[in-house]
């Protein structure tokens, strides 16, 4: 019986052996099969989130142009302050040498029409004229 115990033992010992020696000789595979796994699951979304991505950096690329732009512009506008400030003085002076035309217009008329001179006769302009 002893001998039937031993060999009971070592049939044990010999499938324990055996079965870890299966485990130790696959589990490389098992662990690069899991890992493809996980890759051909996980992949779709991660390319999905890659161009989501890039479609967000070229929106944030063209939103980072307009702003600078604007800024650009805000800032060309307020060095510009100078030669609106040249053009209302340019334009006052325009009303103000306006103004003294229209007076010496007015002055030439309102003297033409008070001076006591001789009436000149239509017919002698007429015939000056021709």
């Amino acid at each position: 019986m002893e001998d039937q115990e031993m060999q009971l033992k070592v049939r044990r010992v010999s499938d324990k052996f055996t079965e870890s020696m299966y485990v130790l000789a696959n589990e490389p595979s098992v662990a690069l099969y899991r890992l493809q796994e996980h890759v051909r699951r996980s992949l779709p979304e991660l390319v999905q989130h890659k161009t989501d991505m890039q479609s967000w950096e070229e929106q944030s690329q063209g939103a980072i142009y307009s702003v600078e732009y604007a800024c650009s512009a805000v800032k060309s506008m307020t060095n510009s302050s100078v030669y609106f400030k040249n053009i209302d003085s340019l334009l006052r002076q325009a009303i103000t040498m306006k103004e003294q035309i229209s007076n010496s217009h007015g002055r030439r008329q309102n003297d033409e029409t008070s001076s006591p001179g001789p009436p000149v006769p239509a017919a002698q302009t007429s015939s000056a004229s021709s």
